[in-house]
């Protein structure tokens, strides 16, 4: 089974003195008799030191200080030498831990004081040694690179009891190579012997002392006087600064303890922090026919290292309160654990590497798990388990009234042992003391408002649980009421209800009427205030209701009413009424309304009203008479062409009518009148008469405008003899030409026209129409040339802007395609090209005018038979 290993180490500094100690240890031994009233004693100090220290660091000789052990007064100085120095070695690595652990872990120095004569003194004799320092990051001592180190031991005298001065102490084994690895179980002995057989030693942990520094000053008593003070301060002596959540008595934390019998050391080591280093000390008393004879001290530095054993690792107990089952994992993550066989402690097994376990009948289980079992790195741990199921933990309150305390009552129930163990917490934010550990308490908040109260309980076979629950305090108990105002008719009862927790008492202001049911009845015969209080517990809140009291019930309708047929009515009446009933009831809304919407169908109807309270009734009734609607008919829905007027034709059968809107119409005071909307308008015929409904009859007529229409017939063009050219008009949806003459179809929007050499032009003109037969009309002139085709370009031109002759532009006759038209200076630079007949040169060049010259123009193009035409000339442009 694996170890942990300890090391011990004191602080290092610039010095060659410091940074070198890892505990020791006093102890002495009874040697006999001395000369006159004295005994003879060999005391022996044992150092840890690091491995193989230097020679300044092996102090040689060393002063033992003797004090007296009741005022703390020195008494003498003894110098003693070393005896014996060696290195405590592991010569064997652990296999079953990860890394290797062999090599060299304390210096041991011995220094013993071979034979000291003390005079008899019923107080003893302390004796003290100390020095500097340890070494630096010590995980659980603050500042640890400032702290020294303080040996020492108490011989007793005969205050103790007459035999105490021949005492000898216990004797510490120098066995300090186990090895620890953190966050890992492990077992470190401290064990010491004694040879008087009669005496019980008994271990705990106790504090490290704080003695010698890294420098002189240190303050007087404080054992800071120097790394290594001479003569040694006198006791007491002061505990280190621990770091929390480290202490004397958890200096290894809350998961490593000491047997009190055997001093073994075990648990879960911490974590490997800072240089991994944990100072721990071990206080051994002897105990002799019940008296208290000495108290040894061993001190270490235990050194946690990043191994891992092959020793499983488990919670340290196993409980189940609500069930039978178990779930079991194994913490340790050394991947060196391949197999894992678990024994439940009731007759079964398993293999499994996070097993769930049912257990068949309450009790108490060792659970027992083995980690490479057969192997040769096998280990083991057991630890108890408890199935004791039926733990059901509550609680009960009485009273949530800030002038009163809250009552807490334990309602736990347990199916096997006894509920053993509370502990309350309150939930008061104000104070720190809102808790208690009896079964059944009690608290009194300083404010009102919502309180968490936590109860952890626990019974007798371990179980533990906790609960919690909101609890809002008030200042008064609330009350709720089912109404605070009502009416009632003579001579009608009414129940009062109200609910809430505590004692009701009701009451009137003249003390007529007093009771303590939360809801009586009461039937006053004049309007009544009814009180009522609440106390629960001595809290006390305060509510009325009024009850109000008639004889009769008033019920007064409103006036008969016209209305037009197919509106609706809402129909009222002024009463005092709690309930209603209104028919008939197929054409109002809700004839439980006081005043519902009704929407009469007939020409006449009347709506009659029950309005109730209680045993009371009263009836009214209302007419309703519906007028028709006045007929307007503004006539059919009508299409116009742009600019062009719609005539409108009206009628009705009222006494008067309008047009609206009346700005674009002619005479709108007529039924017929002539509109002239600028855009799609709707024009509104309203109807009035003077039979009774008081609203128009309306109807309305949409008027159509169409867009205007754009003719468009293509720019005047050129052809020559026999030449078809293909005209194209657009902006409409039907086309007719005039004249038809040389068309082959007049009636459509492209027709192809040829022209004889008998003609020289022909203008025609299109009448362009759109959908509602209006129609816009333009021409295009056709110039007929009785040549072959060819392409014009003038000589000359006059780029003047007086719309003469401005431009340098091929006008082409016959020709299908003009495939460029370019102009070039006399330099053979181009100055200017097109593909469009009739596109021109304006005598610019990148905007600048040119002056009077003479150009090269080229062109190519293709007649309407396909065949090419190349030309090319001058021209000369005149200023």
């Amino acid at each position: 089974m694996k170890r942990i290993l300890v090391v011990i180490l004191l602080l290092f500094s610039a010095t060659s003195f410091a940074a070198h100690i890892k505990g020791g240890f006093f102890t002495y031994e009874y040697l006999e008799a001395g000369n006159g009233n004295s005994h003879k004693y060999r005391i022996t100090l044992t150092v840890y030191m690091q491995c193989n220290p230097n020679t300044n660091q092996v102090s040689d000789p060393i002063n033992f200080t003797f004090f007296d052990a009741a005022t703390n007064t020195q008494v003498r100085q003894e110098s003693v030498r070393v005896t014996s120095q060696y290195n405590l070695n592991k010569v064997r690595d652990e296999e079953c831990l990860s890394g290797d652990q062999r090599g060299c872990y304390y210096t041991i120095v011995v220094y013993t004081l071979n034979e000291v004569s003390l005079p008899n003194n019923p107080n003893g004799y302390t004796v003290s040694y100390q020095r500097c320092c340890r070494i630096a990051g010590v995980s659980n001592i603050s500042n640890s690179g400032e702290v020294g180190n303080t040996y020492s031991i108490t011989i007793p005298g005969t205050n103790v009891s007459a035999a105490a001065p021949t005492n000898s102490s216990p004797m510490f084994l120098v066995n300090d190579t186990v090895v620890v690895c953190a966050d890992s179980y492990f077992e470190y002995p401290f064990q010491a012997t004694d040879k008087d057989p009669n005496d019980i030693l008994t271990y705990e942990f106790c504090s490290a002392w704080v003695g010698g520094g890294p420098g002189n000053g240190g303050p007087s008593g404080s054992g800071q006087n120097g790394p290594a003070p001479d003569p040694a301060a006198p006791p007491p002596y002061n505990t280190v600064p621990y770091v929390f959540p480290y202490s004397e008595s958890q200096p290894l934390g809350s998961g490593v303890t000491i047997n009190p019998t055997t001093g073994l050391i075990s648990g879960i080591a911490p974590p490997l922090t800072g240089q991994g280093e944990y100072v721990v000390t071990v206080c051994v008393t002897e105990t002799r026919n019940g008296l208290i004879i000495g108290r040894s001290r061993k001190e270490l530095h235990i050194k946690v290292g990043a191994c891992q054993p092959i020793k499983p690792r488990l919670e340290p107990r196993y409980i189940t309160c609500d069930g039978f089952t178990l779930t079991f994992r194994n913490f340790n993550t050394n991947p060196d654990i391949r197999t894992l066989y678990w024994d439940f402690g009731d007759g079964n097994f398993s293999t499994e590497t996070t097993p769930t376990h049912q257990y068949a009948a309450a009790g108490n289980y060792t659970l027992k798990v083995v980690a490479n079992r057969g192997e040769l790195c096998a280990d083991s741990i057991e630890v108890p388990v408890g199935v004791w199921p039926g733990f059901f933990p509550a609680f009960n309150t009485a009273g949530i009234c800030i002038t009163n305390p809250v009552n807490f009552t334990d309602a736990t129930t347990t199916n096997y042992g006894v509920v053993n163990y509370w502990r309350w917490n309150f939930g008061d934010q104000t104070t720190l003391a809102d808790t208690s550990r009896l079964q059944n308490s009690s608290w009194q908040y300083a404010n009102i408002g919502p309180k968490t109260v936590q109860l952890i309980v626990g019974n007798s076979m371990g179980c533990v649980d906790t609960i919690e629950r909101v609890l809002t305090i008030i200042d008064k108990p609330p009350i709720t009421l089912a109404f605070k105002d009502t009416l009632i008719c003579i001579p009608d009862p009414i129940q009062l209800q109200a609910s809430g927790t505590g004692i009701f008492s009701w009451a009137t202001a003249a003390g007529t009427f007093a009771t303590n049911n939360p809801s009586p009845t009461v039937a006053p015969t004049t309007t009544t205030m009814y009180y009522v209080e609440l106390n629960e517990q001595g809290c006390i809140n305060n509510d009325s209701v009024r009850v109000r009291v008639v004889s009769e019930v008033t019920l007064i309708p409103m006036n008969d009413t016209v209305i037009c047929r197919t509106d609706e009515v809402r129909l009222r009446v002024t009463s005092d009424g709690l309930r209603y009933t209104w028919t008939p009831a197929a054409t109002i809304v809700n004839p439980a309304l006081q005043n519902p919407v009704a929407r009469p169908t007939d020409p006449f109807t009347t709506y009659s009203v029950l309005a109730t309270i209680g045993s009371c009734s009263a009836n009214a009734s209302i007419n309703v008479t519906t007028i028709p609607y006045p007929v307007a008919n503004a006539g059919n829905d009508t299409v116009i062409c742009y600019n062009e007027p719609a005539y409108l034709h009206g009628s009705h059968d009222g006494n008067r009518f309008t047009w609206s809107p009346a700005a674009s119409l002619l005479n709108s005071g007529s039924l017929n009148p002539i509109a002239y909307p600028p855009r799609t308008l709707q024009y509104v015929l309203s109807s009035w008469d003077d039979l009774g409904c008081p609203k128009p009859g309306r109807d309305t007529v949409l008027v159509t405008v169409l867009p205007k229409i754009i003719p468009y017939a293509g720019n005047d063009t050129a052809v020559v003899v026999n030449q078809p050219l293909q005209l194209q008009a657009t902006g409409g949806t039907r086309y007719v030409w005039d004249p038809s003459t040389f068309l082959d179809d007049p009636n459509i929007a492209t027709p192809i026209g040829r022209y004889p050499a008998s003609i020289d032009s022909i203008r025609y003109k299109v009448l362009v129409y759109n959908q509602a037969g209006c129609y816009d009309s333009t021409s295009v002139k056709v110039t007929v040339f009785k040549t072959n085709p060819y392409v014009f370009v003038p000589t000359g031109f006059t780029p003047n802007g007086d719309g003469l002759n401005d431009v340098l532009k091929p006008i082409a006759v016959g020709v299908r395609e003009i495939r460029y038209f370019r102009v070039f200076n006399r330099w053979g630079q181009m100055v200017f090209a097109t593909t469009i007949n009739g596109h021109g040169w304006d005598g610019r060049i990148n905007g600048t005018l040119q002056a009077t010259n003479t150009y090269v123009w080229m062109v190519d193009a293709i007649d309407y038979t396909g065949q090419k035409i190349f030309l090319k000339g001058t021209a000369t442009l005149i200023r």
